[in-house]
């Protein structure tokens, strides 16, 4: 496929996150260096909570992940180098990231 050497941008308002050079191509799932940009600090421990979350090995910790998920979906948007995506789940590690992404809104589940 040919998401590699792509620049992925993630936004908060109007503020730059960081960017993200593909480097790795598992589809569905793309991951690449992560360069943070300016807002990146007023996020960073969302994603580290989010992370966390998600390597936990419990059965509780679920509905908790889907706050932190839902909140850095309310505070940040992914950009393909076409123009944003309605649908994500992103995760970063120091310089790293990797992600999903649809481009049709999920369905709610009740």
């Amino acid at each position: 496929m040919g998401f590699d050497g792509e620049v992925w941008r993630v936004r908060s308002g109007g503020e730059a996150v960081g960017e993200i050079l593909i480097d790795d191509v598992d589809f569905p799932w793309l991951g690449g260096r992560f360069t943070a940009g300016p807002a990146y600090g007023a996020v960073q421990e969302l994603f580290g909570r989010e992370l966390a979350l998600a390597e936990r090995d419990d059965e509780d910790h679920w509905k908790e992940w889907e706050t932190v998920h839902d909140e850095i979906r309310g505070r940040v948007s992914l950009s393909s180098p076409d123009g944003p995506v309605p649908e994500f789940l992103l995760h970063i590690e120091g310089d790293r990231a990797w992600f999903r992404w649809s481009d049709e809104p999920f369905a709610d589940e009740e």
